[in-house]
């Protein structure tokens, strides 16, 4: 038997190859399904992994292989994908649940014409790599030109998968376990579902296949049945990794497919240079970048759009969306940065400190306790523990803009739109709403009033009154 993937060099070399002999690539994505164990009211295949939906995953791969035309086969909740995806795929509709031969058959019309080779992959298995499918396709193309390739894998339990009946890569029987012998059930060869099979071809095959089976469905896999009967070979090749075509059906297998994605980013991570003071905590986005020698302490989680160059260190329990990090940063611990967040080379922010929409300048703190929305911070400023940019009038957001070099005391409120300059001084405690000038110190508070001896003649008052209570 085969095995999926191999030498990664040799199949872009082969796929190259093909697209200049003009070999069209489809894929067809089955996301018909009700995904009632979800107990959902969001579409199976939109739950995220990783940040991204996992039919994304999916289609992410599918890009690589350089896909002519793709078709999701929809149904329940079909609304929900098409707003989703868009037109960047064509859609089927299938709507009644007969079968996975009958959901690809759906797809009939929107490959008309269409003369290449046919991916049919699952919604709900996302996982599958680019090289994977690549080694499908190769098979297909090899010299007893099969009319199909399955790909098959080994599970540590094989449960109960169909089953793939082969000798020597090429398959002499396809069967589901509920209508497998106990001797075919045996066999350790599985069928993930996925397949590549010769456009040509496809259509005819599934209009033989019947629905004489325990569940009274089509089953896509009979089609290699019917070629079969008309001895037309078909082939198998088998991942080595049985994680790679598992499939996400209910909430806990979606939470073991977080788990094994983060394993797997956490690892890549670590490999490129990036050092996890306690891989477990760490959490990665999809798109997440780490430069070398980056320091990430424990709980931290990447949220979507995230990079970090060389040299940075990422604090405990911090959380990061949508942010830039130059080299040399430091944040944390207990910092939030939202999207739009940029933090330039040497700048620092500290605990408690949420940033949003706002370039903190190189070398510029933001050391405690600080909410910095909507702004631009200049190089070498230090924003002191407390302070607020007031961005939001109720129905605007407005900018502020702090100069290099400037100083704002604690507890100072920016009331934005507001300019403070260069080498300006903010006193602590001050409420600004006016632009402040270069070199400027502002001080805006009351006048302090003081009454000697008020706070002793208080004090001797309420413990009269209280002795008073007790009698």
């Amino acid at each position: 038997m085969n095995e999926a993937g191999g030498n990664r060099n040799d199949l872009v070399a082969w796929l190259l190859t093909m697209m200049e002999a003009e070999r069209p690539i489809a894929a067809i994505v089955l996301a018909a399904g009700k995904g009632t164990r979800m107990k959902s009211q969001q579409h199976k295949v939109l739950h995220a992994i990783g940040g991204k939906p996992m039919i994304e995953h999916l289609l992410g791969e599918v890009d690589r292989i350089g896909a002519e035309r793709t078709v999701v086969v929809v149904g329940e909740a079909r609304e929900q994908v098409e707003a989703h995806l868009g037109t960047r795929v064509s859609y089927a509709v299938q709507d009644r649940q007969l079968g996975t031969g009958h959901a690809v058959m759906q797809a009939k019309d929107a490959l008309e014409g269409f003369e290449g080779d046919v991916l049919i992959m699952y919604g709900d298995v996302p996982f599958v790599r680019a090289e994977t499918m690549m080694s499908m396709l190769k098979r297909l193309h090899a010299e007893d030109a099969p009319a199909a390739v399955v790909l098959g894998f080994k599970p540590w339990d094989p449960l109960q998968y169909g089953r793939v009946i082969a000798e020597d890569g090429r398959i002499l029987k396809m069967v589901e376990y509920k209508d497998a012998t106990e001797e075919e059930r045996q066999c350790p060869l599985c069928n993930s579902g996925l397949m590549a099979v010769r456009g040509d071809i496809l259509f005819n095959l599934l209009g033989e296949v019947k629905n004489d089976n325990a569940q009274g469905e089509f089953y896509l896999p009979d089609i290699v049945n019917v070629a079969i009967a008309a001895d037309v070979p078909t082939a198998v090749v088998v991942t080595p990794d049985p994680d790679e075509v598992a499939g996400i059906n209910s909430r806990a297998e979606l939470a073991d497919a977080e788990r094994r994605f983060q394993q797997a980013r956490r690892a890549e991570a670590m490999a490129n240079g990036a050092t996890l003071a306690a891989p477990e905590t760490v959490f990665f986005s999809y798109d997440t970048v780490l430069g070398q020698d980056v320091l990430v302490e424990p709980n931290v989680v990447f949220g979507p759009g995230v990079t970090v160059a060389d040299n940075v260190r990422i604090r405990a329990f911090s959380h990061l969306e949508g942010a830039k990090l130059a080299e040399g940063v430091e944040i944390g611990p207990y910092a939030r940065l939202r999207p739009g967040a940029v933090l330039e080379e040497g700048s620092k922010v500290g605990n408690f400190v949420e940033i949003k929409n706002t370039t903190l300048g190189e070398g510029a703190k933001a050391n405690h306790l600080t909410y910095l929305g909507d702004a631009t911070i200049g190089a070498r400023a230090n924003i002191g523990a407390g302070t607020i940019t007031c961005n939001y009038d109720g129905y605007f957001k407005h900018q502020t803009v702090i100069g290099p070099g400037a100083f704002i005391g604690s507890n100072s409120a920016l009331i934005a739109p507001v300019r403070i300059g260069a080498d300006a001084i903010v006193a602590a405690g001050s409420a600004v709403s006016r632009d402040v000038s270069d070199g400027e110190l502002r001080m805006v508070r009351a006048e302090q009033l003081v009454k000697p001896g008020w706070a002793d003649r208080f004090h001797d008052a309420m413990k009269k009154k209280k002795e008073a209570l007790k009698k």
